[in-house]
């Protein structure tokens, strides 16, 4: 059931003195209540991921690898040295492949 978040609240007392026929009854029109709404215009206002962004720049700062850093020879990610779990056959691998 929709809550109205901008109705003001009721105290617990006047909730108590709800006949069971009364929810039944705004709890149907709640159900029933349906918005007749044109979908094609619903759709159009809609901005999509993959729209076009050939006018935007990125810039984006590239940091060389670091000494305490390797690259992951399974999933071919950077990590810091800490992640390390293995080295077979001069490959260093990190813990999540290890795994």
């Amino acid at each position: 059931m929709a809550t109205d978040y901008d109705a003001p609240r009721r105290d617990e007392v006047e909730l108590g003195e709800d006949s069971l026929e009364e929810l039944k009854a705004r709890r149907q029109d709640a159900q029933s209540g349906s918005v007749d709404v044109d979908e094609t215009e619903v759709a159009e206002s809609f901005e999509l991921p993959g729209a076009d962004l050939a006018d935007e720049e990125l810039t984006v700062k590239v940091l060389p690898m670091q000494q305490d850093e390797f690259r992951c020879s399974r999933c071919f990610l950077v990590h810091h040295r800490s992640q390390l779990a293995a080295q077979k056959n001069g490959e260093l691998i990190c813990v999540e492949c290890a795994a």
